[in-house]
């Protein structure tokens, strides 16, 4: 791959997401001069080759010209390999064979809760929360969005960070609903599941 490009994907996986200023202030760090025309040419064809996400606005809390953020794609990932999957699967099938399931959810309960806190979710009305837990979720690969429900919001979620793991217990889709449910403040009910053939994993975010 072209060296700037590489760096570029470089810098998403490192902050999870970058305004063209903030890829011009990293690449002249990293190898000099480069301009911001430069890097929306680069942007552009990772774009093409379904590296990086569709440019999306930024909201601002302060005045100033908007900005667009960009992502990396689950397709990206292939170029930073890892050995989560495996290690993953391991793992669960060691705690399956050594724990009752109950302790087992407990366990996943309690790193779900313990994500949610670092995610730093700070929004007081809920669609200004989904709009911060739908960002959170994309930069962690979900590919998620919401829209109004007839008993609330739907939030969706098209891509399962876990969908290598074989785990056929479902446990880590239970830790997700517990995930939704505490970056959001709402208990949630499932409308769909991914991994038992919908197209999308969904949850009905109700209004009280």
């Amino acid at each position: 791959m072209q060296e700037t490009r590489q760096h570029i994907l470089e810098i998403l996986k490192e902050h999870g997401q970058a305004t063209v200023d903030d890829i011009v202030a990293e690449l002249q760090q990293r190898r000099g001069a480069i301009t911001a025309v430069t890097v929306r040419h680069h942007l552009n064809r990772l774009h093409e080759d379904g590296l990086i996400t569709a440019p999306e606005l930024r909201r601002r809390s302060t005045p100033g010209r908007p900005q667009h953020i960009y992502m990396l794609t689950e397709k990206a990932k292939d170029f930073f390999p890892d050995n989560y999957q495996p290690v993953t699967t391991a793992l669960l099938k060691e705690l399956s064979n050594h724990l009752p399931t109950s302790t087992i959810n407990v366990i996943l309960e309690a790193t779900a809760s313990r994500m949610a806190q670092d995610a730093c979710i700070g929004a007081d009305s809920l669609p200004q929360r989904l709009d911060q837990v739908v960002e959170y979720l994309n930069q962690h690969g979900y590919d998620a969005s919401w829209q109004p429900h007839a008993e609330g919001y739907a939030l969706e979620t098209a891509n399962c960070p876990y969908h290598e793991v074989s785990e056929p217990n479902h446990v880590l889709c239970s830790m997700d609903m517990h995930f939704v449910a505490s970056l959001l403040g709402v208990v949630p009910r499932l409308l769909s599941r991914a991994s038992e053939g919908a197209e999308k994993c969904a949850y009905l975010i109700p209004v009280n």
